[in-house]
């Protein structure tokens, strides 16, 4: 939970109509009563009648900003190789890269030709000194410890490189588990009908993967990888456990492998990671790691060769080899996982490829295009507003003993805040792009980002770095580097328009830019201080507090029943919940704090206090497939939209603003209400 794992948004869409308020008017359902179900009533009547796309798991505001972004970054890649741009420039890089993703006759006709030297490699390993080597090439980078929807799960471990947890000045390799070809591991454990369906429908996608690359034995291949992965999933640590960053800070020095988890010839696997001169690795999941390499140990090289085939082409099979592979890729990663039932179009998937690989490419140009230095300024200062507001609201937090107050009011101090995007940008000089090796493409862009990361090993911390392009539609908080990003593709209507009225983008940009700012201080923030570094810094008294305040939030979203029988887990989602109360609150606070002592005017019927939260629940609407909303309950550290637009009912200032009576649901007495900063 490092990086992207408190990234915040959720791939949802839905038009907001233009009003004065800046709020769907139409949107409302008056027959709902807010105090009842306030998504309920701010979402009601567009609920009601939205349509998911066919191509798409969900919908709702996210996903109308994101095509809005989607729409511009097409135009702008199909515009780079206009003028015949020369050779090795970022517009050319673009340009070949989308042109080869798009050459479906080519890709074709290669099939799986770009992963043959791999697959020769992988038929090649006769012992597990080689088949340690083989994973240790396979190793790449990841940019996710926590969340189980990170860049390679199919890999036996990621790399995460930041700053120590205990030496915030250099950066450190991490170790991550992964291994799965399934989203997480409850899709193998858990027992309930919809699981075990996954999984009988996992090992027959597995099974027709490998017929479709010509193994004689696909059936017998498939039954033996799926047996392995289940030992695999046995071997790993919740999300829940994972997120517990006391568990995760275990360095092993580069020599104690061998018997701290043996069964992989870790000379080997270091070796052809490109690893071997790294004196120590901070463990993530310590008992998971020993675990895994007893696999390796103990299974036999034929069922490992049998996995390492299967993922190598599972990795480019969404696209990269051939439509018979794409579309069992899709069968099951589109349709039986999130319910999806049409493949989005090839140009979409095109510029998610190319955004994925030359994000900073394509950013560069989309900000000079389409984010004016004029909303840079107007959002910089909203964030000071909200950090002003936090700092304030510090001071007078009754419960909060001095002594971590100005802990607290020292990190809020250093917070280093990024908006629209970065100041540097990545240097793509030396990534080879053909214009006719899609999958080629894709492999050298991987080891191209593997080879970025491991070069930050030991060198100081940039503090400034961006880990999300500007023209991605999120935010992210980096409690390592006490730092946020804000990128710009999310900085547009409905989250923030500089012509509307403030109450709707305090509450909407603004609760963003809130809840962000209080991931420094959830339940994993709080545990870093103004440097970064892993560090108490709390009284006990102010602990105990806190940790009583997040339990309440626990209990809160335990009851709500997403799918019938199916719960929030609230431990899972505690970080984001509590970054929701809190970012909530002192946006609020923010807002007051900008109308200068004066009252809002009233706006389409509505005053100021009641268009912040229906900003804010409107910012939260979502229509979301069953299948889809599953695996996030399973594996998302992110509550569902609909609970979190619920969050209204911890502010005191919504009952004021909408007058909810005791017995109604979502009606909490005062000292009930979770109240943290």
């Amino acid at each position: 939970m490092l990086a992207a794992a408190i990234a915040c948004g959720l791939a949802s869409t839905g038009a907001l109509a233009a009003s004065p308020s800046g709020i769907d008017l139409k949107g409302i359902d008056h027959a709902v009563q807010p105090g009842d179900d306030f998504n309920g009533y701010a979402n009601g009547a567009w609920i009601k009648t939205a349509q998911i796309p066919a191509d798409r798991a969900s919908t709702g505001v996210f996903l109308e900003v994101f095509q809005k972004a989607e729409k511009r970054n097409a135009d702008l890649i199909k515009a780079a190789g206009a003028g015949n741009p020369a050779a090795g420039s970022n517009e050319r890089l673009i340009a070949d890269y989308y042109k080869a993703y798009m050459d479906e006759a080519g890709i074709e006709k290669n099939g799986l030709k770009p992963l043959q030297p791999q697959l020769d490699a992988i038929a090649a390993i006769r012992d597990k000194k080689a088949l340690s080597t083989a994973l240790g090439a396979q190793l790449r980078a990841d940019v996710d410890p926590i969340n189980a929807t990170n860049l390679h799960t199919e890999h036996l471990l990621g790399l995460f490189v930041a700053q120590g947890l205990e030496d915030p000045s250099k950066n450190v390799p991490y170790l991550l588990q992964g291994g799965l070809g399934m989203p997480n591991r409850d899709y193998y454990l858990k027992t309930d009908k919809d699981m075990v369906d996954a999984r009988t429908k996992y090992a027959t996608y597995v099974q027709a993967i490998l017929a479709a690359a010509g193994d004689k034995d696909a059936a017998g291949e498939a039954k033996a990888i799926v047996a392995l992965e289940m030992k695999i999933a046995q071997a790993q640590e919740s999300i829940v456990d994972s997120e517990d960053v006391h568990k995760a800070n275990n360095p092993w020095p580069r020599t104690a492998f061998a018997s701290k988890a043996p069964g992989i010839d870790w000379d080997a696997y270091f070796t052809a990671a490109g690893l071997a001169d790294q004196p120590t690795f901070v463990v993530w999941q310590p008992a998971t790691v020993t675990r895994l390499a007893a696999l390796v140990g103990s299974e036999p090289v034929d069922t490992w060769k049998a996995w390492l085939r299967f993922h190598a082409i599972n990795e480019v099979a969404g696209g990269l080899i051939g439509k018979k592979f794409d579309e069992l890729s899709f069968d099951f990663y589109g349709k039986t996982l999130t319910g999806t039932p049409k493949m989005r179009d090839r140009w979409k998937r095109g510029v998610g490829r190319v955004n994925a690989d030359l994000g900073d490419a394509v950013g560069q140009i989309y900000v000079k295009q389409y984010f004016p230095a004029s909303s840079r300024a107007e959002v910089q200062g909203m964030v000071k507003n909200i950090l002003a507001a936090f700092d304030q609201r510090v001071d007078k937090l009754e419960w909060m003993t001095p002594a971590t107050r100005q802990k607290a009011k020292a990190k809020i101090a250093t917070i280093k805040v990024g908006v629209g995007y970065p100041d540097t940008w990545r240097d793509y000089s030396k990534l080879v792009v053909k214009p006719d090796d899609a999958a080629g493409n894709a492999e050298r862009a991987s080891l191209a980002e593997f080879a970025h990361q491991k070069a930050k090993l030991g060198k100081p911390v940039d503090r400034d770095e961006w880990w999300m392009t500007p023209q991605t539609v999120n935010a992210v908080n980096l409690p390592l580097q006490n730092a946020l990003n804000f990128p710009a593709a999310i900085l547009e209507a409905p989250f923030f328009d500089p012509k509307a009225d403030p109450a709707s983008n305090y509450g909407s940009i603004g609760a963003v830019i809130g809840h962000e700012i209080s991931h420094s201080f959830d339940n994993l923030g709080a545990e870093f201080d103004a440097q970064g570094r892993l560090a108490n810094w709390w009284t006990e008294a102010d602990q105990k507090h806190f940790k009583e305040a997040g339990q309440k939030l626990v209990e809160q979203f335990n009851a709500y029943e997403a799918l019938p029988g199916v719960h929030v887990n609230g431990q899972q989602t505690l970080g984001e919940n509590i970054a929701d109360v809190s970012g909530l609150t002192i946006a609020y606070a923010a807002y007051k704090q900008s109308l200068g002592g004066k009252e809002a005017p009233v706006v389409d019927g509505l005053t100021g206090d009641q268009r912040f939260f229906l900003a804010f629940a409107q910012s939260w609407r979502e229509k979301t497939r069953d299948a889809a909303l599953r695996s996030q309950l399973v594996g998302d550290v992110h509550a569902p939209g609909n609970f979190r637009a619920q969050t209204v009912r911890n502010l005191d200032p919504w009952y004021d603003a909408f007058k909810p009576k005791p017995g109604q649901k979502l009606y909490l007495d005062p000292n009930q209400r979770v109240k943290i900063w």
